[in-house]
């Protein structure tokens, strides 16, 4: 791969870095630990499925700017250090109404925030997902699995976005002799969450605080892995630090079952909510789990946040959300209908992140 071509430039405190995406919930948790060790850092957003609250306590932070842009456009941030590519909706519910353009944000997003990196010089670290290895066929899942994929089916729009990213990092590292590196982030979940993003924590905590039914996709035997948010970023950290150019799974290989899922919210919030049982979304899968092995080996990571304990850091923050009068919101079962009115083509989602998986 012209390994003596490539020019690294270290994560250090003095680093100068582009994090895309940088109000969405992984993003803003990134910039905060970026800003913690000393980076100064630029934040790219054009706010379609992030937050400005989620980056509103930096606002008197000298270190740190939000630019307001879509990188589905060429844009220029000035000379970086480090790209942190973490641009794309992530949420069932977002990337099933938003399918074209996370398919944009996926190629030309990924495309133009690669030729920052090229044009400066700088390391690159491309945020991936588990969905990569789709409704998995094996079990648990290594990075060298290359997946159960349906390639026109309605979760298609994110899984093949990011598929596509990845090819195009190891394009960009192959041909261009980019200092790359791809994360395969499995289900992440903690303070800043959206809470009506139609995922499991989400859905499960809002729902239980609010008194009302758990909806549960299928009968719950599917099963799940739950990665606390301090625990992922530290592993992505540990990734830009390191010279692996190869997908790492970060998760945590901890395995749940969906009502195994629900009972620790029950009993973390102490809700007494029933439990309702619904249909599988299409393509859903039936288990995820990471093989961390190359991460433990490599990286010296693996998360310290059992379930329970993230729950219990996480509910003031659910609690808040409810407060406010934000409710849950249910996964599509099918993609929306060919005549169905989709967003112009015109209004594209190249900004902000939330954690992968339903």
């Amino acid at each position: 791969m012209g390994e003596n071509l490539i020019l690294q430039k270290k994560l250090s405190g003095s680093s100068r870095v582009l994090v895309t995406g940088a109000a969405g919930f992984l993003g803003s948790h990134l910039c905060d630990a970026l800003l913690g060790e000393g980076c100064s850092v630029v934040g790219v957003d054009n706010l379609c499925t992030g937050k400005a609250v989620n980056v509103q306590h930096l606002a008197a932070e000298p270190r740190f700017e939000l630019k307001e842009q879509d990188i589905c456009q060429p844009f220029d941030p000035g000379p970086v250090d480090y790209v942190f590519n973490f641009a794309s909706p992530a949420s069932p519910v977002d990337y099933m109404s938003l399918g074209i353009e996370t398919l944009r944000v996926g190629s030309d997003g990924t495309r133009n925030a690669l030729e920052v990196a090229r044009k400066y010089g700088a390391s690159f670290l491309q945020a991936s997902t588990s969905e990569c290895y789709g409704d998995p066929r094996v079990h648990p899942q290594p990075e060298d699995y290359w997946g159960n994929v349906n390639p026109v089916g309605p979760r298609s729009v994110y899984d093949e976005a990011k598929r596509f990213s990845e090819a195009l990092t190891m394009a960009y590292h192959r041909y261009h002799h980019t200092d790359t590196r791809i994360v395969r982030i499995f289900n992440t979940y903690g303070p800043r969450l959206q809470s009506r993003d139609g995922r499991v924590i989400s859905n499960l905590m809002t729902q239980a605080l609010r008194g009302e039914d758990l909806t549960i996709y299928g009968d719950g035997t599917q099963t799940r892995s739950f990665c606390y948010v301090s625990d992922e970023v530290e592993g992505i950290l540990r990734l830009a630090r390191s010279d692996e150019h190869w997908p790492m799974n970060i998760g945590n290989p901890e395995e749940w079952t969906i009502l195994e899922c629900a009972q620790e919210v029950l009993a973390v919030t102490g809700s007494s909510s029933r439990i309702r049982f619904e249909s599988l979304p299409v393509d859903d899968p039936i288990q995820r789990q990471p093989d961390i092995t190359r991460a433990r080996q490599l990286l010296g990571w693996e998360p310290k946040i059992d379930l329970r304990t993230g729950l219990k850091l996480s509910l003031e923050y659910f609690q808040r959300c409810v407060e406010r009068g934000e409710e849950a919101r249910p996964v599509q079962a099918a993609a929306p209908a060919a005549s169905a009115t989709q967003p112009a083509a015109g209004t594209n989602c190249g900004g902000a992140r939330g954690r992968e998986d339903p």
